[in-house]
Formats: C-alpha cells, sequence, structure tokens
C-alpha cells in the first residue's frame, strides 16, 4: 500500500473540521439518539399497521419521550446569535435524517406551529399552547396539493385560476370559524395536538384570500381521517383533518389576507431548508451502509471493496452527498444571516437533498445486489423513504418552476 496516496479519515458528516466543542458535543448527543432510538423505532415501525403506529402502546411515543431529554427546543435555538444558530440546526437536523427519515419529519412537523408563531411575533399563544408541543402544518388539500404553496401562482399556467380551496374561515362576530377539510397528507395529522391552518379567507367578496389559524386540535368541530398507508416513511403518521363549524376567538388568527404570503414563504423557507439537512442525513446513511457492505461482502474471493467499480460507485455517492450538504448548510445560514431570507435557496436544498437521498440509496441496493430489495437489509427502507421526500414539503418540479420563478426578472 505505500504507493498508494495516504488515507485521511474523516467525521462521519464528511468534511467537519471546525466544530466547536458545544457542536461537538451536540452533534454527537444527537447521533446517539438517532442510532440507538429513532433507528431501530424507525424499522420497527416500518413493519406495522398506520394504526399500530399511532396506538396508545406504539414505540413512537418514546422517540417524543427520549427527544425531549436531549433539551432541544426551538425557544432555545431561537435565544442563539443567527450564525451559531444556523450551524447548530444543520447538524442536529442531519443527525435526525441520519437516524430515520420518516421520524425527522415527525419531529421537524411537529415544530412548525411555533416556527409559524415565532416569525408572526405571537408569543401569546406560544405560551398559551405550551403544553401541546406536537404539532402539524394544514395546508395540503384534497383538489389543491403542492399548488397551496403557490398562492402568489408563479408555476400556475398563465391565465389558470386556482380554483376554490376545500378548507376556508369566516369572521363572525368576535369568532373566527372554519368548515371544510385537510387531505390525508398531513404530517402528524393523526396525532397532533396542535395544527398551524393555512386556508382560504371567505369575507363574502368572492374573491381568493387566504389565511393561516391555529387550531387546537381538541377544539370542538374538528375531527380526523384514518392514518394513510403508504409505500415510505411509514413511521411518519399522515392523515385527514375535518373541520365542522370550529369555532375559536379571533386572536387565533396568525396571518390575515393581507400578511398571508409572508406567512406562506417564511414557513416554506424555514421547511425546505430543514428537508435540506435532513436528507442529506438520510443519504448518508444509505452511503455508509452501502460502504460497510462493501468491506464485508465477497465476491470473486475478495471483498468487493476491492473491485474499481465499487470503489467508483462509493466515491460518486461520497462526492454528491459532500455537495447537498454544503448546498443545504449553506441555504440556512444565508437565510438566518440576511435581512431578507431568500426562498429560492431553501428551495434549491430541498430539491437537491432529497434526490440525492434517493440516487444514493438506489446507488445502495445496486451495491447490495439480491439483498438490497430485501427487507432484511435498511437500504430498502431508505429508498422508500427517500422516494417520499420528493414530494412532500412541495413536489420538486413544482418547486422548481417556483424557484425559477423567483429568480427570474419577470
Amino acid at each position: 500500500m505505500s504507493g498508494f496516496a495516504k488515507r485521511v479519515e474523516l467525521e462521519p458528516t464528511g468534511l467537519d473540521a471546525d466544530l466547536n466543542e458545544l457542536e461537538a458535543a451536540m452533534q454527537a448527543s444527537v447521533r446517539r439518539f438517532a442510532t440507538r432510538v429513532m433507528r431501530p423505532v424507525g424499522q420497527q415501525l416500518d413493519h406495522m399497521t398506520p394504526g399500530q403506529v399511532i396506538a396508545a402502546d406504539s414505540p413512537l411515543w418514546q422517540v417524543f419521550e427520549e427527544f425531549a431529554k436531549l433539551g432541544l427546543n426551538l425557544a432555545d435555538l431561537l435565544a442563539l446569535p443567527p450564525a451559531d444558530r444556523a450551524r447548530l440546526i444543520c447538524l442536529v437536523f442531519e443527525e435526525l435524517g441520519y437516524g430515520d427519515g420518516g421520524l425527522a419529519v415527525v419531529i421537524g412537523a411537529s415544530m412548525v406551529p411555533s416556527i409559524v408563531l415565532h416569525q408572526m411575533d405571537r408569543a401569546d399563544l406560544l405560551e398559551r399552547y405550551a403544553d401541546k408541543p406536537i404539532g402539524c402544518w394544514g395546508i395540503t388539500e384534497p383538489d389543491h396539493g403542492s399548488d397551496m404553496l403557490d398562492s402568489s401562482g408563479h408555476s400556475r399556467h398563465p391565465g389558470v385560476g386556482h380554483g376554490r380551496l376545500n378548507c376556508h374561515a369566516s369572521i363572525v362576530g368576535d369568532r373566527i370559524v372554519i368548515n371544510g377539510q385537510k387531505s390525508a397528507w398531513v404530517s402528524n395529522g393523526p396525532i397532533a395536538q396542535l395544527c398551524i391552518l393555512f386556508c382560504g379567507f371567505d369575507d363574502g367578496s368572492g374573491q381568493d384570500k387566504r389565511c393561516v389559524v391555529l387550531v387546537p386540535l381538541d377544539a370542538e368541530g374538528v375531527t380526523r381521517g384514518l392514518p394513510l398507508d403508504k409505500m415510505g416513511q411509514r413511521a411518519l403518521p399522515q392523515g385527514e383533518l375535518y373541520f365542522d363549524n370550529v369555532s375559536l376567538t379571533l386572536d387565533h388568527l396568525v396571518a390575515g389576507p393581507e400578511n398571508y404570503v409572508q406567512a406562506e414563504q417564511g414557513v416554506l423557507t424555514e421547511a425546505n431548508g430543514l428537508m435540506g439537512v435532513m436528507w442529506t442525513g438520510a443519504a448518508r446513511a444509505a452511503y455508509e451502509h452501502a460502504y460497510e457492505y462493501a468491506h464485508q461482502r465477497k465476491q470473486g474471493g475478495v471483498p468487493i471493496i476491492q473491485h474499481q467499480n465499487v470503489r467508483h460507485r462509493l466515491f460518486h455517492m461520497f462526492a454528491r452527498i459532500e455537495a447537498a450538504r454544503a448546498l443545504a448548510r449553506r441555504a440556512i445560514y444565508f437565510n438566518e444571516m440576511a435581512p431578507a431570507p431568500a426562498l429560492q435557496g431553501s428551495i434549491a436544498s430541498k430539491i437537491t437533498a432529497t434526490q440525492t437521498a434517493f440516487d444514493v440509496a438506489s446507488q445502495a441496493i445496486q451495491m447490495f445486489g439480491g439483498n438490497g430489495v430485501t427487507r432484511e437489509y435498511p437500504v430498502e427502507k431508505l429508498l422508500r423513504d427517500a422516494r417520499a421526500s420528493m414530494i412532500e414539503d412541495g413536489c420538486n418540479e413544482m418547486l422548481a418552476i417556483k424557484g425559477g420563478t423567483l429568480i427570474s426578472r419577470i
């Protein structure tokens, strides 16, 4: 081996060379949670029915309990200087995605109501509902999917309207009253305690107006559909929410038509940014499984890592993950530091990382050969989970059109 270049041992997250003591400790702590709690629980939930996943005796609740012990909460993160906050968010959420992509989305979706309330300066509601930590984001509808993230019409064909929404709120006296339905794709819908609801605003004008309402899901008139049975991210409960004359005090109106776009673009910037780092972590998990397997599996009398094509494949997997990580961290850092966040940066990060996770998981399966398509090995699940990520929080195609419009002078 003396004729070969010296091998440099890298950290699990690759080319990290400047972590301070706090960052290194937090990264290690979340990594232990990811490997010891999230990964085995995620595998267990993957084999359960959707009803079993949300049952009282489900191991899903262990994830919430153990995550709480880490002492990570949104208020503490927001109290940090922006640069420190950006770096820590990237480290934490990459490790969560590394543990289990579906459970990482469970944790991230739980924070969405708090994220929006912070963005809209609603400390009163944050304090009132501090005892309801499991949140969800009610936005997609039976007749409106990713286009619900595009009220400004960036991705619509010219001259095409949006169509009437399936869920509306209206002001009746000193109350806000909600009627309608959100679709089966509400992440955490079957288990959430709070919903940050993005819906239509009916003021009698007939115009397409929208608003954001915070809805405690134990309110009278709220019902839930059955949890969705799906191909990937089976650890993530998703299901419909129904609103039948749900009446709340007016202070639950978080954003009216005049500042709806601010709320919509703000939450999408945060959500897509987190997706970028989470699915970089999932890609890393697929790469590591393939890397270890290549050193153990023998073909032709030697471990397959000795075959040139295997090393070639692994290197390109490594390079793509490093590129996705660099973009994901850059987007979050920019958006935390800049006077105004750039949604197009978060979109680029989300699309790149989710596509990378899917492609790297596919390459990992190819390296595992026939074993890779069996449920006995973890890469099959990683591929299914990553496939779903290319649709959630806005399908990649629609997001690309929206991002392309945002960078254009039209």
